[in-house]
């Protein structure tokens, strides 16, 4: 995730998603994970403090900057280049499952009260955004220790 001043997605030159201040979110589901970690990973995106308070520390979270997440879905994030120059994405999960649990990771944002805008499931997507900092985070539900 990123902490972003604006981000949008288009898809056939039609945008799709579009906010201002928030979060940048792209989602790479992976074989085996399931809808608990779409409700760990939401969990944490609402309430991580990667925003700046008063005080210019990271006390804030994208709820109580009153921000906004745009989700996007991105397979490519388990692109594996260890072997060769042609990435395997043998560890993504199949387009049925993953579409599913990107679907309950969003859902699981709306219900925390966030406004989410998202990309199109499985398009080639244009997405342009504004990092702000730089801040980017890596979650990742498999690593929980």
């Amino acid at each position: 995730m990123q902490r972003v001043s604006r981000a949008e997605v288009t898809v056939n030159g039609k945008t799709t998603g579009r906010i201002d201040s928030g979060l940048l979110v792209l989602l790479g589901v992976g074989r085996g994970d399931t809808a608990k970690d779409a409700v760990y990973l939401a969990s944490k995106t609402a309430g991580l403090r990667i925003f700046g308070g008063s005080d210019g520390r990271m006390t804030k979270s994208v709820r109580d900057v009153g921000g906004s997440v745009l989700a996007i879905s991105q397979f490519t994030l388990f692109g594996d280049v260890r072997r060769g120059l042609r990435p395997s994405f043998d560890g993504a999960a199949d387009p049925e499952a993953a579409e599913s649990l990107y679907e309950e990771y969003v859902s699981q944002l709306r219900a925390a009260g966030l406004q989410v805008a998202t990309g199109v499931f499985g398009a080639m997507m244009r997405v342009e955004s504004v990092n702000e900092g730089p801040v980017t985070i890596l979650l990742d539900s498999n690593k929980l220790l």
